[in-house]
């Protein structure tokens, strides 16, 4: 059923900052012709921003039950996406309950890749796994009409947050991954699919997607890529886990943060990202950006400036 653009559609997350997804698709539904109406955590320069494409905005809290009421009124669709948090699951299902209360018509709800290899008797050490594979029972148990998401990692997450600084001041690509193949994907990517099943979700409910990104390759090879992108050598060094999680630490990364992605850096050095699929293709008709066209889009983020050289 397509939208007739009367009812708004809900996007949480949307002053998500460096690799979210809310950002990216507000923008896209808007130039769509859909009304949509962005929830953010606070009043800031984002969220004025967000206005000026055209989003009615609405201040509110995911775990907020008076929030998530004046958030979801009136809306027929839902676009549910979430940072890591310790809080997750209680935001999904006081989420849930509410737009079960006023009979939403989609519900789209971000997860990862990693829960598609989990069971009842089958988990991670990591926490936030763990939220996310919960999460998804209860909306599966809601009756809500669900449509599930579920990337594998972000190149923004990954590359820029986690490994810009390396490769900008040292060449040097260190991430703790071992000889593990990955096959990240960008959040705007990710943002397309989502816009696809929410101008569209009827023939979608109640399925599952697993995105991945260009290729599966591992460290070395992505190395490679940077050099060839940035005309300079990289090289891809594989830094200690303790090592990594140390210096996490020391820059202030809550420690539920730093025990989701420690686990997520073993289960990629054990082989457990290396996947493929075609799903991207088949909801938007495109492929994957690649890391070599990632760089290049963001390769100042990768280069010293000429006053530090």
């Amino acid at each position: 059923m397509k939208s007739s653009h009367d009812s708004p559609i809900l996007v949480t997350g949307a002053a998500g900052d460096l690799g979210a997804i809310g950002r990216n698709l507000t923008a896209m539904l808007l130039t769509k012709g859909h009304k949509v109406r962005a929830l953010v955590r606070r009043e800031d320069e984002r969220a004025e921003s967000l206005r000026q494409l055209g989003a009615e905005v609405v201040q509110g809290d995911l775990t907020d039950l008076a929030s998530m009421h004046r958030a979801i009124a009136g809306v027929a669709r839902i676009y549910f996406g979430m940072s890591v948090s310790a809080a997750y699951l209680e935001a999904t299902v006081n989420t849930a309950a509410v737009a079960r209360h006023h009979g939403v018509e989609a519900f789209v709800n971000m997860s990862q890749m990693t829960v598609t290899q989990m069971s009842i008797t089958e988990t991670t050490p990591s926490p936030q796994h763990k939220l996310h594979w919960l999460a998804e029972q209860a909306l599966a148990w809601s009756g809500l009409p669900v449509v599930t998401v579920r990337p594998t990692v972000f190149l923004e997450g990954f590359f820029l947050r986690l490994a810009a600084a390396g490769i900008r001041d040292s060449d040097e690509l260190a991430l703790p991954l071992g000889n593990g193949k990955t096959s990240p994907i960008s959040a705007v990517d990710v943002a397309h699919a989502v816009s696809a099943l929410l101008d569209d979700p009827t023939s979608h409910i109640g399925h599952v997607y697993n995105l991945t990104g260009f290729e599966s390759a591992d460290l070395e090879h992505y190395a490679r890529v940077f050099s060839e992108a940035l005309g300079r050598k990289i090289r891809y060094r594989n830094v200690p886990l303790s090592e990594w999680v140390d210096t996490l630490r020391k820059f202030g990364v809550p420690t539920h943060l730093v025990n989701h992605v420690a686990v997520m850096a073993e289960l990629h050095a054990q082989g457990r990202y290396d996947r493929m699929t075609d799903d991207l293709y088949k909801l938007t008709g495109k492929t994957p950006m690649s890391l070599y066209d990632f760089v290049k889009l963001h390769a100042d983020e990768f280069t010293r400036s000429k006053a530090t050289l």
